[in-house]
């Protein structure tokens, strides 16, 4: 049952963060990225109620959170139709305040299936009419709402991307930004778990017919805007792209500038832009501040890379308040660190760490 209390004006002093580990009964043992990764990777965590919003005097209702890949007690879901060979089997990307889940289902020919875990264990898996039918084509769903409402992305036969909405009666209906490309590889893209907004608006990227991304604004009642953040580069693969939105319509998201740098963004409902430099990020190609998820009150969570290659996390507040950590069993050389994917309004981040071997492990961060 959820637990209720009255809201206070003013937040009374939050207690030291502590962290535990996550490993998902048989994940993978070996260290390394050939030919792809093991361990364990947590992408978002379980929503609380005032993710509508709270305000002081009002009541909000706080219900216990979970890590998308589980807690101490995980439970492993497969679903059917999944191959079992390599770079095939069940993912999962979002999970909602009910406890659904989305992701894809990957079969024995290499091609990704929409999928819906409800909470009580059932799975449906759906394709997108138009998506491709060759391997590594197909849907993949990558958030969904509190009502039930899917947002996701599918590729076609040509390899062009598509973004889509899925109501929780099936209805699919198909996202594509008019000044999107039409190229292999190019298209719309909604991002991933926290780019469905309880209202439906979703953001996300598009790539141009010159391969720069754009970030996209698409509201409830199907209006679309786009934007660049001030100092993103115009070359290919450089650009905007939005990585979350919440009730209140404020966006995280990141750009890369033209010497391949990367800055977070914050920009609110009037289109105002604040750019997110964490102090220690590395300001050499391919470094720099990558946030990847923004709460119900604005606090955004991601990583930045230092100079040395090394990830770390960091949580920014809406009050800009920047506090930057590690979970304890990382590894501090080249390539390892920490990673986090998803934060709610309690504090929890969640997300993976590498350790000093190489091997992934999930993290749950609480205060």
């Amino acid at each position: 049952m959820p637990e209720c209390r009255e809201a206070q004006a003013q937040p009374s002093p939050s207690p030291s963060p502590s962290t535990i580990t996550i490993d998902a009964p048989g994940a993978g043992t070996v260290a390394g990225q050939v030919p792809l990764p093991q361990g364990t990777f947590p992408y978002a965590i379980k929503r609380d109620w005032d993710d509508r919003g709270t305000f002081p005097g009002r009541k909000q209702c706080i219900t216990r959170f979970r890590p998308l890949s589980g807690r101490s007690s995980s439970s492993r879901s497969d679903a059917p139709g999944a191959g079992t060979g390599a770079f095939q089997g069940t993912q999962g990307f979002a999970i909602n305040s009910e406890g659904a889940i989305v992701g894809k289902m990957i079969d024995a020919g290499h091609l990704p299936h929409g999928m819906l875990r409800a909470s009580d264990g059932t799975i449906t898996t759906f394709d997108v009419p138009g998506a491709g039918t060759g391997a590594d084509q197909g849907s993949l769903a990558t958030n969904i709402g509190p009502a039930g409402v899917i947002a996701g992305i599918y590729l076609d036969a040509n390899d062009v991307v598509h973004s889509f909405l899925r109501a929780p009666d099936g209805a699919i209906t198909v996202i594509d930004v008019p000044e999107a490309g039409t190229g292999a590889f190019q298209g719309t893209s909604v991002c991933g778990v926290d780019c469905l907004n309880p209202e439906g608006a979703i953001v996300g990227f598009f790539t141009d017919a010159n391969n720069v991304n754009h970030a996209f604004l698409r509201a409830s009642d199907g209006a679309l805007t786009t934007f660049d953040a001030p100092g993103a580069g115009i070359g290919a693969g450089q650009g905007t792209l939005a990585v979350g939105i919440n009730l209140a319509g404020v966006i995280g998201g990141l750009y890369l500038d033209p010497n391949n740098v990367y800055h977070g963004f914050v920009r609110a409902p009037d289109g105002t832009m604040t750019v997110v430099d964490v102090p220690g990020a590395g300001t050499g190609p391919s470094l720099g501040t990558l946030p990847s998820s923004i709460d119900s009150q604005g606090a955004i969570t991601g990583n930045y890379l230092a100079a040395n290659n090394v990830t770390h996390g960091f949580l920014r507040d809406e009050l800009g308040t920047i506090t930057t950590f590690d979970v304890p069993a990382a590894g501090t050389a080249s390539g390892r660190g920490t990673t986090p994917a998803s934060n709610n309004a309690s504090n929890a981040i969640t997300g993976w760490y590498t350790d000093a071997s190489g091997l992934y492990h999930g993290f749950l961060r609480t205060e």
